[in-house]
């Protein structure tokens, strides 16, 4: 399968080409907007994202987490040469939802040419921090699968 090419300029509706038959596709993660250096995107709270009792399971948040850093690191090399692998993500929940839809920002906090550490917050529909987390991925050539 060819990959296109992806870049801040890239529209948000092209993303959909890397969701399908994905956890990020069953989870209702959907993206919605970027520029240099963040992504942004929203996950439903719903019984894809649970954890008995009705309330958004942490792994939700820790999957919405490395997606949106993963895709921001995306964003910033040729992925027609290069592979982004998250290899550590770490997270504090704050928080509790157990409906509506929860909000990811990713910020970037250190670039190379091997490896980007994200920040990431995930807050409520009303603004409430509810988990931040770090994620760290690796660049590789795609040769070195």
């Amino acid at each position: 399968m060819e990959i296109p090419k992806l870049t801040i300029a890239t529209p948000v509706e092209v993303l959909g080409h890397y969701l399908k038959n994905t956890m990020i596709e069953h989870l209702g993660i959907q993206f919605t907007s970027y520029g240099e250096g963040w992504v942004e995107a929203t996950m439903p709270v719903d019984h894809r994202t649970f954890r008995p009792g009705g309330m958004l399971h942490g792994g939700a948040n820790l999957a919405l987490a490395e997606t949106v850093a993963g895709f921001g690191s995306m964003l910033t090399v040729d992925i027609q040469e290069y592979d982004v692998r998250g290899i550590q993500v770490s997270g504090n929940h704050t928080g509790k939802a157990d409906g509506g839809l929860v909000y990811a920002r990713a910020e970037v906090l250190h670039q190379g040419k091997r490896t980007h550490v994200w920040n990431v917050d995930i807050r409520s529909e009303s603004g409430k921090l509810l988990s931040t987390s770090r994620v760290t991925n690796m660049i590789v050539k795609r040769h070195e699968r």
